[in-house]
Parts: structure tokens; sequence; C-alpha cells
């Protein structure tokens, strides 16, 4: 099967040569029509928490989501995935065995809003919640703090419905700050340096989460105030 070569580079990034065989090719092609589906679910998360966000605003003056990030694996890495992890080259693999192709991330003010976008997220009627990953409660060993949920959100199309999987990631403003630095800082690491490095990396996240949880107790003792609204 031919690509249009104004797609290939899109498509296979930089997966080339005899590597791709004209099944692979179908695949990917394929995933162009499959791609509006996982872009469609992740705007559509996102317009929920952008509602739920200005109806704080109306009811409590003042709006938890700082951010909100949308991402959408490309074909190239999704291809990369299924062959790492052992899983056949199609679009079934894809929907069944990768989680992560649609992703929302969503930045807070402060831990206690993430605990409650996340609980008015899944109550609605037409989101499902396949499983949460606390890593606030449980940090990941490297000291990652997010909390994690998989859900599937339907696509309408013109003849069909869909649902489809997306990642939906809430942290706060420092836990963002760290995640972020801590990606850059990891990349660049070299063996000599990388011990001592991680270990620094976890006490910062320590830090932060204590500020983290301060700044929590100030907000409560601030609204808590009369005449604070």
């Amino acid at each position: 099967m031919q690509i249009e070569q104004s797609k290939t580079q899109y498509l296979l990034g930089d997966l080339h040569g005899d590597f791709i065989s004209s099944e692979i090719a179908e695949t990917i092609q394929s995933f162009l029509t499959i791609e509006n589906l996982y872009m469609a679910a992740a705007r559509e998360i996102t317009t929920k928490l952008e509602n739920l966000n200005d109806e704080y605003k109306i009811t409590s003056d003042r709006q938890p989501i700082h951010q909100i990030k949308m991402r959408i694996k490309t074909p190239s890495s999704i291809i990369d995935k299924l062959i790492r992890k052992g899983f056949e080259v199609n679009i079934q693999s894809i929907k069944e065995q990768l989680n992560d192709i649609a992703g929302v991330r969503v930045i807070c003010s402060y831990i206690d809003d993430i605990y409650a976008l996340a609980d008015l997220l899944v109550q609605q009627d037409d989101i499902e919640l396949l499983y949460t990953e606390d890593y606030i409660k449980d940090p990941k060993p490297n000291g990652y703090r997010s909390l994690h949920l998989l859900v599937t959100v339907p696509v309408f199309l013109s003849r069909s419905t869909e649902r489809i999987k997306v990642e939906v990631q809430i942290r706060t403003i420092a836990m963002d700050f760290w995640a972020s630095l801590e990606h850059e800082l990891v990349y660049k690491l070299d063996n000599e340096k990388s011990d001592e490095i991680l270990t620094e990396l976890r006490e910062c996240s320590e830090i932060i989460a204590q500020t983290d949880v301060r700044m929590q107790r100030l907000h409560k003792i601030v609204f808590a105030a009369p005449g604070s609204g």
C-alpha cells in the first residue's frame, strides 16, 4: 500500500525502511480516521472541566483550575509502543491495549481541588471511570505526584457512537512544576551524576509536597474567615 509522501513523516516519524510492511502502512493510514475520535474525546473532557471551572466562578467566586493541557499521541509513537510491548500493530490493539493515546492534564491551585474536580467529573452520567491511580497519597519512587484517572467518554459521529478512553492527570501547580523540571533534568542525566541528582529530586518533591499541604491549610483559614465569602 502506498502512503502519500506528504503524510509519511507525520505517520511514520523515525520509523522507516523495510520494517514498515504493507500491513503496518494500512494500519497507520487507518489511524488518520480514528485519530479524530481521540481528539474529539479529549476535547469533550476538556469542555466538561471548563464548564465545572466556570460553575465554581459563579458559586464560589473562585476558579480551581489554573490550566488545562490536551495532547494526542502521534501515529509513530503509538506504533512504537505497540511493538515495544509485543502487541499486534492494528486498530483493535490501539483501542484495547493503549490507555494514553488521548490525554488531558489539569493543573489546580490546591490539593482539595484535585479530588473535588475528579469526583465531579466521574459523577457525570456519560463518563465511565475505568480505574484511578493516586500518586498523591502514594507517590512514585522518584517522587512523582499526581492523580490519574482513566475514563471513557462517548464520541458521537454521523452514523455511530464510540466510547473512547482518555487519561486525565490532575495535579497542583507545584506538582506540575516538579514533574516538568524532573523530566527535563533526568533526560539529560549521565551515569556519574544520576544517584546524586535523583536523591536530590526526591527530596525536592518532599519539600514541594509539604508546601502544597501548607498552602492548602492557609487556603482553608482564609476562606473560613468572616467576610471572606
